[in-house]
């Protein structure tokens, strides 16, 4: 059995400067109500590593708006004005990674690689001050694995052993973010008793908090 605990109890364990991947498509798959309680708490100087900053209004924005904000890892910025500013303003430290590489340096991390390579950037700034190999005649950049201290993420429906699965594109980021965090808390749509293991996408030992949306 996980642990099944309110957002605020859940949300206590960050301290200011931790290191936070969290889930979601823009607000798709984005566990807002965990998030809304790190703007509750104010935990400051993090580190947040997301595919986006979704909009001023919404979860992941809200932390950039509030300025909680000091280092972004990040594919993806255009929906939100607010992180473009602190970015050029020098507010913000942002790291822009191509998607597929960023998912795949948080697949490295949470499947023990030492890292992958890509020809994603190659020629580009992207490029600058990191390890390039040739492997039958091209090139590829070494891109080092990428993990947190914590995972927050989402899920349709989690059973009490935390096992957890998703309705349509809701999985997202979610999957892979649950392998690569010291600590993964789960923002639950619905708790159940257990999950046909049909339906499950993340097994539960990857999981060590379980948040329900109804009870916050």
């Amino acid at each position: 059995m996980k642990s099944v605990v309110s957002a605020k109890e859940a949300i206590s364990l960050i301290k200011d400067g931790a290191t936070v991947m969290i889930g979601g498509f823009l607000d798709c798959g984005a566990p807002d109500i965990l998030v809304d309680e790190l703007v509750n708490q104010n935990v400051h100087n993090l580190t947040m590593i997301s595919n986006d900053t979704t909009y001023p209004d919404t979860d992941k924005g809200k932390l950039i708006v509030n300025k909680q904000v000091k280092k972004l890892i990040t594919s993806h910025i255009g929906t939100n004005p607010e992180t473009g500013r602190q970015m050029h303003s020098g507010e913000l430290d942002v790291e822009l990674i191509p998607m597929g590489t960023l998912i795949e340096k948080i697949r490295a991390k949470g499947t023990g690689l030492g890292g992958v390579l890509t020809p994603t950037g190659v020629g580009t700034v992207i490029e600058e001050n990191k390890k390039t190999m040739e492997i039958d005649g091209q090139k590829f950049i070494f891109e080092k694995p990428l993990g947190a201290d914590f995972a927050l993420i989402y899920g349709t429906k989690v059973d009490k052993f935390g096992n957890v699965s998703y309705y349509g594109t809701t999985r997202n980021l979610n999957t892979i973010m649950a392998t690569a965090a010291d600590t993964v808390v789960v923002q639950a749509d619905e708790l159940v008793d257990c999950l046909d293991p049909n339906e499950v996408v993340i097994p539960g030992l990857f999981i060590d908090y379980i948040v329900v949306k109804k009870d916050n």
